[in-house]
């Protein structure tokens, strides 16, 4: 992470964390700072931009992606006062699959204390029985749940004993294009990527308390393109969706059947309330005049509007990605967050549909971010600061993809798809190593960063 260094002999300022949001709708720069490499971030400042070029999540004109992520980064300077050079990314696109791998070791005739060297072999165990296309990467490996001896549910197998060792392991792949398209959209603006992390997670990290995480709980971050899905229990993540419907898409609609323009549409859906606790409200009309020409429309004729697309994408997009996920009970219910959660009564409407409770989420630390900057919308950029923090506490809570093999990718050098996130020490003769050395050299470098 970046960190600003004061002139004065052996005194550093406290390090600064900053979080890159690639959204459809806006691009946001988050900037925190802490006292230590354990500390809790404090929000500092934030910076945005109208997003131009990217469409569903995907990059579709670099040069105009560019420009917004530059126009975010120097918003957010400005608020803070110091000039960024690396950032952690958050971005979606519509081809994300979250695969589900079961991995097993041995520990020996009889019983010993589990290594973290025994916890990389489980998981490079597990990616083993993985096939990953060509053309795709695996952007994040997680843990889902360990056993020692045959027992489930356990967390953290590290210095427990026992005999053999599983892991059910998920593991996110996407496109290594729409990775290389991001890292190089995010580089020509003038940041470093340090680290990407997919806008489900980030966006569940910014907005599950830790009780909703253990009980069970969904949460749904609907974007303008794009609608992330993220099932988590036990406290951690059962799956990781992204589906290509979000909120423009009832936007869309409303301009479609209103015959007005598009930005003209996005101010009449904000005006829907979708839940009507009064049913004489229904019969109200909503006028406003456009380009000298009046309208007059039916408020229930909008609201059905509204209602049917929002229905559709959690009935016919959502619930499917909840099913898959294999979670029988999620007490917590579920949790909407994004730009689209600010329609006003969606929890009601949403849980009349759906059956379950639902509340709209605002970041958990909405206040300690900027006023008028701490709503529903900036849930995701709040939530890399959270899973950079989380991959500091546990290297093996959250991997990634390594800097290196990302580059190595964009210079169309073979590396494997798979692989715990290394430290920049271990670039020289790297991929001349083995698959399980390279793990087994991670580990040496996170014991040797610890001690």
């Amino acid at each position: 992470m970046f960190k600003k260094t004061s002139t004065a002999s052996g005194y550093r300022d406290p390090e600064v964390l900053v979080g890159l949001d690639l959204g459809t709708s806006k691009i946001t720069v988050v900037v925190a700072e802490r006292d230590g490499p354990s500390g809790e971030a404090q929000i500092i400042g934030m910076g945005q931009a109208p997003s131009h070029g990217i469409r569903k999540g995907l990059i579709v004109h670099l040069d105009q992606a560019v420009r917004s992520v530059k126009q975010a980064i120097g918003d957010a300077e400005n608020m803070v006062g110091l000039e960024l050079s690396e950032a952690t990314v958050s971005f979606s696109g519509g081809d994300v699959q979250s695969v589900r791998s079961r991995g097993m070791i041995s520990l020996g005739r009889s019983p010993r204390t589990v290594m973290q060297l025994d916890i990389g072999r489980v998981i490079e165990a597990a990616q083993a029985n993985l096939s990953v296309p060509n053309n795709q990467m695996i952007l994040h490996t997680i843990p889902v749940e360990y056993f020692l001896d045959g027992n489930p549910g356990i967390d953290d197998p590290l210095g427990m004993t026992g005999m053999r060792l599983d892991i059910d392991l998920e593991s996110v792949i996407v496109p290594i294009a729409t990775v290389q398209n991001v890292f190089n959209c995010v580089e020509k603006a003038g940041l470093t990527v340090t680290g990407f992390v997919i806008k489900p997670l980030a966006s569940a990290l910014g907005s599950l308390t830790p009780e909703e995480s253990v009980a069970g709980a969904v949460t749904v971050d609907i974007g303008g393109g794009t609608c992330g899905v993220a099932v988590f229990s036990d406290g951690r993540p059962k799956l990781l969706a992204v589906i290509p419907v979000g909120g423009d898409h009832i936007t869309n609609d409303v301009a479609s059947v209103l015959k007005i323009p598009i930005n003209k549409a996005e101010e009449i859906k904000k005006e829907v309330e979708l839940f009507v606790a009064d049913p004489e409200k229904q019969g109200d009309t909503l006028e406003f005049d456009h380009m000298g020409k009046n309208y007059s429309y039916s408020l229930s004729e909008l609201t059905e509007i509204v209602q049917c697309r929002v229905e559709e994408l959690f009935t016919g997009y959502v619930k499917p990605e909840i099913t898959n996920a294999g979670v029988s009970m999620l007490p917590a219910g579920l949790i909407v967050t994004g730009g689209a959660a600010r329609s006003v009564g969606i929890d009601q409407y949403l849980s009349r549909v759906l059956d379950i409770p639902v509340r709209v989420s605002a970041p958990l630390d909405a206040n300690r971010m900027p006023p008028g900057r701490n709503g529903p919308e900036y849930t995701c950029a709040a939530g890399i600061i959270r899973y950079a923090l989380e991959q500091e506490r546990d290297p093996f809570r959250y991997m990634e993809q390594s800097m290196e093999q990302i580059i190595n990718h964009n210079r169309n050098i073979g590396v494997p798809a798979g692989g715990i996130r290394r430290s920049v020490d271990d670039q020289a003769g790297d991929d001349s190593r083995p698959p399980s050395d390279s793990i087994i050299q991670a580990i040496k470098n996170v014991i040797r960063e610890l001690f």
